[in-house]
């Protein structure tokens, strides 16, 4: 929340409609102390995630990874998702548009097909992933009872098989992360699942089954007892594990913080923070079947999309030198787009929400993928 007119984009109750303070990280007052790579949940300032659609930093040290992205820390791959899942919302085009209405204001941070077709390209698989949703099913590969202990009320939806992403398990099986890290349901859970396959045999999934139809739920927790078909991979082949972690809300003596090692050959003191270039090919290949409409246009087949990513990494490769190795800071620098708070009397007033803002790290990303920025172009100018 850069601002007050940031809170009337975020969806919770108004006694919730609290600054915090971010603001003094976006206005450079205070700086992160390290490198902070950032998914978007279910109660952000939606506006402000929407101008860096595509990733970029929401304040200098904070990196978002965008509606889905994937990035190298120190040459650790880390891909995520933000937002949440609701089934009636996941097949449709980004079509919400400022000022938000009261559905609008939720719809917003619906994860999209678009973002879970482009993450399943994935290859090889990125060593941590990060989500706000658990995955599907994940709980019957933890301590199970130690959860419904504290969290008694999820029964009924682990027993239904309601709580959890059906897409993020999709995800699960075919990146088959080291890691992976989630949130949401506010309590501190982990987990160990075991593949039967190697992520490579995954690649292999057949594009997912239609899951507009699934039922909802008031708490907005995805629901599915679908379990996508996939083709059978060859047997015998070696195991991998990923390991699961989900930690409560900040505050109080909840379980927030945790520190994971993960090991790399690569040591840059500060860490080198890069783009990945089969990402970046990916999102130059998927840029036209990015909706702004409810109707989403249909995809290809995943043959013909991953020649697609191939086209567009010689793309890349002919206009930009060394493409496997190019930092963020070269082509997207953090700059204030909003004013910090202080000035909404002369905007509108603290309860309006905010204007259009065009985002040039966006600007610069879509003219380095050699892609038209559907997300905030600058407003064409009056005659």
């Amino acid at each position: 929340m850069r601002n007050h007119q940031d809170l009337q984009c975020m969806a919770v109750p108004d006694k919730y409609k609290q600054l915090g303070g971010f603001h003094k990280y976006y206005t450079g007052e205070k700086l992160a102390p390290l490198l902070t790579i950032i998914i978007g949940g279910n109660h952000e300032a939606s506006n402000y995630m929407w101008e860096l659609y595509h990733g970029g930093w929401l304040a200098p040290n904070m990196y978002y990874l965008g509606a889905a992205g994937c990035v190298r820390v120190n040459e650790i791959r880390i891909a995520g998702a933000s937002g949440i899942f609701k089934p009636t919302d996941y097949s449709r085009g980004y079509f919400e548009t400022l000022p938000y209405d009261r559905s609008t204001l939720r719809s917003v941070y619906h994860i999209r097909e678009h973002a879970f077709r482009k993450l399943s390209l994935l290859t090889p698989r990125p060593q941590v992933f990060l989500s706000h949703d658990w995955p599907q099913k994940i709980t019957e590969h933890g301590d199970l009872p130690g959860l419904l202990k504290r969290k008694g009320f999820l029964a009924d939806d682990i027993r239904t098989g309601k709580l959890g992403s059906p897409p993020l398990l999709n995800l699960l099986r075919t990146l088959q992360p080291d890691w992976w890290f989630a949130a949401h349901l506010h309590t501190r859970f982990e987990a160990r699942v075991v593949h039967e396959q190697p992520a490579e045999a995954m690649n292999a999934v057949k594009d997912e089954a239609s899951i507009s139809a699934l039922p909802t739920n008031p708490d907005e927790i995805a629901l599915s007892d679908l379990d996508d078909e996939v083709i059978a991979p060859p047997r015998n082949l070696p195991q991998h594990s990923t390991n699961f972690l989900a930690l409560d809300k900040c505050g109080g003596n909840r379980q927030h913080l945790e520190v994971v090692d993960i090991p790399t050959s690569a040591k840059y003191d500060p860490p080198r923070l890069a783009y990945d270039a089969e990402w970046l090919a990916i999102s130059r290949a998927m840029h036209p079947f990015f909706s702004l409409e409810q109707r989403q246009r249909a995809y290809p087949s995943e043959t013909a999309v991953r020649a697609l990513v191939a086209d567009a990494r010689s793309w890349l490769a002919d206009r930009h030198d060394d493409i496997e190795d190019i930092e963020v800071a070269k082509i997207q620098r953090f700059a204030m787009t909003a004013p910090g708070p202080g000035l909404e009397d002369t905007m509108g007033g603290k309860r309006s929400q905010p204007p259009w803002y065009t985002n040039a790290q966006t600007v610069n990303f879509c003219e380095f993928l050699g892609i038209q920025n559907l997300v905030n172009a600058p407003p064409p100018v009056a005659e």
